[in-house]
């Protein structure tokens, strides 16, 4: 299988950290690291944070990573790496930092293409102050991106909301705003495609509006990137795509596809409240860059989930009450394998002039080698175990409160097109449910209805929930869009939707306890969402099909071919996609598209999913609230 984009951006980064030099594994193992300094902006800061702890950034040389608007003491010894957006402020930063003789000398990284005035700049002060000489090398690194997983990337993390839904759909936007924004989300998609070191054929959705006169914003950055990538391939000889499949040793004659889609593709799904592991912890502990923060009576935690921690990538994606009794068989797992080296210890304890001793240690003592060896093992066994465990009760008390498996049933439902087993008012009428639910709840049904309330119903919901309390901005901002978008109850896959198995009433034991009790215990039948429908309709190509001939096609390779006539399309499947959604992403999508696509069909499939930014529903929520403000 080919390299994870994770995986290639981790190279891209590791090489950085070396001086922009190859790294051999022999010699790697072998050579002692030139230590250096790390300088970082904002941007940079978020990329590294999901893929390298600090150990191992010390492994790699680095001694020290700062922030670059920091205050920083000079350290005229030791040379420096600088990894940061080539934005004007930062430009105006290195240089002064050059001109005080901060390091040794400068090894200057921007994770996007640097502008030919911000060059002349470091150039002209260079030679105004004198440090030329001490400017190793500038490259631009196309790294503009975030890795959360090997098949999982975002754009942006703080400054998400620039690039966020609302941000793209509010109804004065100046035109400049927009372009902005695209230009921003093309930059990191270009850089998505330089660091798999493919051309992808594009594929995007058409005006999927009723009553609108310009393109939806996935069309205008297919276009725009569709663009970028055509410029950089006319120079056959020196474009970023001629030599990284044969320096990779990896030549694949196969292409990606890469399908951009818009948000409003579908509202219900992101509103939507979940149940696997890893959706509820973004939904109940806001889950950010891999790292979750939990209050207990010890004070506040701050956890990494990683990609080599085993249990979280076996068990991210399952239901989360099956999550909480492999967590159990893990600590029996554990409390059986410290029991032994207990009993080994024991016997050792025993009188050295007794005649037992003397056997039981020629006996043991290969036990007790073994024993010891895996303690360091065992020790962060526990410790792994101990984090899971206080994620989950933290998880499992947000459950509680917000009666979020109550929701969930529904919901499913409500997306299944299932018979509902109570009606949506109960819900609403629910004093112990919390508002911004309810109205989640709520949208989610207007939405798969498609908008076809009969006035008396809209005005009885409407009482309901506004009797409860809860901000009606939300339910403005859906009943305008629904009014220039149509939904087709065909993008929803009829089932029976989450089944009850039975009621949990048990305790999963340790330092603290996991209490299942009143909380149900769901046989989740995945369902595709819309997303996931198109796809896998897309990755098989088929011809003709109804569910992709609405969507454009680029080729970009294609650049010599006259504008006028129609491109010539590859008629093969697709086994390698890149799917991008424009506007807002979410770990329910993602997880629909890897259980159906990848885990229940087996396939050797690679589907990697990005977005300009993940959001659970309540951030969703927050942006209608905004949008709905809006006359």
């Amino acid at each position: 299988m080919n390299q994870s984009l994770r995986d290639k951006q981790l190279a891209s980064l590791k090489q950085i950290l070396n001086f922009n030099l190859p790294i051999s594994k022999s010699s790697f193992a072998i050579a002692e690291p030139e230590w250096k300094v790390l300088i970082l902006d904002r941007f940079s800061q978020e990329l590294i944070v999901p893929l390298f702890s600090v150990k191992e950034l010390r492994d790699l040389g680095v001694t020290l990573h700062l922030q670059l608007h920091s205050d920083r003491e000079p350290i005229v010894d030791v040379p420096a790496v600088y990894l940061c957006h080539p934005s004007t402020e930062n430009i105006e930063r290195i240089c002064r930092d050059c001109a005080d003789g901060m390091y040794e000398n400068y090894h200057f990284n921007f994770i996007g293409q640097i502008s030919r005035s911000n060059i002349e700049k470091i150039a002209n002060d260079a030679i105004r102050n004198g440090y030329v000489k001490q400017i190793i090398k500038i490259f631009d690194q196309y790294v503009n991106f975030i890795s959360l997983e090997d098949d999982l990337f975002i754009l942006r993390h703080l400054d998400r909301n620039q690039i966020s839904y609302q941000a793209l759909n509010r109804s004065e936007a100046p035109d400049e705003e927009i372009e902005g924004i695209l230009n921003l989300i093309v930059d990191s998609l270009f850089a998505v495609c330089v660091s798999l070191g493919q051309v992808p054929i594009i594929r995007c959705q058409k005006v999927p509006i009723i009553r609108c006169q310009k393109d939806n914003a996935a069309e205008m950055v297919a276009t725009m990137l569709d663009k970028r990538l055509k410029e950089n391939l006319k120079d056959t000889r020196n474009n970023l795509f001629c030599s990284d499949a044969f320096a990779s040793g990896a030549l694949n004659f196969q292409r990606p596809v890469m399908l951009i889609c818009d948000r409003n593709l579908d509202l219900a799904s992101p509103l939507h409240h979940t149940w696997t592991y890893q959706a509820l912890v973004h939904e109940c502990l806001n889950l950010q860059l891999n790292r979750v923060q939990v209050t207990d009576q010890k004070g506040l935690h701050t956890y990494e989930l990683r990609v080599n921690d085993k249990l979280w990538q076996t068990q991210k994606d399952q239901p989360f009450v099956s999550v909480a009794e492999v967590i159990q068989e893990k600590f029996e797992e554990y409390k059986s394998s410290a029991n032994d080296v207990k009993k080994l210890k024991a016997q050792m304890g025993l009188s050295a002039e007794d005649d037992e001793a003397v056997t039981i240690l020629s006996d043991s003592t290969g036990r007790l080698t073994d024993a010891v060896n895996s303690l360091p093992e065992l020790v962060e066994r526990k410790n792994n175990l101990n984090m899971h465990m206080n994620i989950a009760t933290a998880v499992l008390e947000d459950i509680k409160r917000r009666k979020l498996d109550t929701f969930y049933e529904m919901e499913e439902k409500i997306l299944s097109r299932s018979t509902l087993d109570k009606s949506v008012s109960e819900i609403l009428r629910d004093s112990d449910c919390e508002k911004d639910d309810k109205m989640r709840l709520f949208l989610v049904y207007l939405l798969m209805n498609g908008g076809s309330m009969s006035p008396a119903e809209m005005d009885s919901f409407s009482a309901e929930l506004e009797a409860a309390g809860c901000n009606m901005r939300p339910l403005a901002y859906v009943k305008r869009w629904l009014a220039f978008h149509k939904i087709s109850s065909a993008n929803y896959q009829e089932s029976s939707g989450a089944k009850t198995v039975n009621m949990l009433d048990k305790f999963i034991s340790h330092s603290s306890q996991l209490v299942m009790d009143g909380v149900k215990n769901f046989a989740v039948k995945s369902h595709k969402l819309p997303l996931t429908k198109l796809v896998e309709a897309c990755m098989e190509n088929k011809q003709p099909n109804s569910a992709t001939d609405d969507l454009k096609y680029f080729d970009p390779r294609l650049f010599r071919y006259p504008e006028t006539e129609v491109l010539p399309r590859v008629k093969t499947s697709f086994n390698e996609a890149v799917v991008f959604v424009v506007g807002g992403g979410t770990y329910i999508e993602y997880q629909n598209i890897r259980e159906n696509l990848i885990t229940q069909s087996k396939s050797s499939r690679q589907i990697t999913y990005g977005c300009s930014s993940l959001m659970n529903g309540s951030d969703f929520l927050k942006q209608f609230t905004i949008l709905g403000e809006e006359d």
